[in-house]
């Protein structure tokens, strides 16, 4: 963005978006600026998935895609199945499952219920045992870095 506004002169706006689209622009003063000259070579982006409060489900796997992160319920410990069947709730293990199908890096297990106070360690063992990837309990208000994929 330097670039483009300080040695190209181009005014922030729509000219921007077209120029990372990979189309050249032309400015009202009649210069041409090829995406080239602004934009970089192309690179993967991150993905993130949020399943929210929910039950394991396929769908969950056929739209994640290798996500970089998974964020899924993870209310009960897997001795509670069958309540978090009835109560349309997933275990940490089920989570787990579905990060290992799904091709996730890595799973944020969340929405924890209330009888594990201050101690989901149970949640992150239970979904380590069935998933490769890094694991971890969610905290309200935690910030997780989702780092772009190094460029093939």
């Amino acid at each position: 963005r330097e670039k483009a506004e300080e040695e190209l002169g181009i005014p922030p706006g729509p000219a921007y978006g077209k120029l990372h689209a990979g189309e050249t622009v032309e400015l009202e003063d009649g210069r041409v600026i090829d995406p080239e000259r602004v934009v970089g070579p192309p690179r993967p982006g991150r993905s993130l998935v949020y399943t929210g409060d929910t039950r394991p489900v396929d769908a969950t796997v056929d739209a994640a895609e290798e996500p970089d992160l998974l964020i899924h319920d993870a209310t009960f410990e897997n001795d509670m199945a069958g309540r978090a069947r009835s109560t349309g709730h997933s275990t940490a293990r089920e989570a787990g499952e579905i990060a290992e199908r799904a091709g996730a890096k890595r799973l944020a297990l969340t929405h924890i219920s209330s009888r594990y106070p201050g101690d989901a360690r149970g949640h992150q063992r239970e979904a380590a045992a069935a998933f490769d990837g890094e694991c971890f309990v969610a905290e309200d208000g935690q910030t997780v870095e989702i780092p772009f994929p190094d460029a093939a």
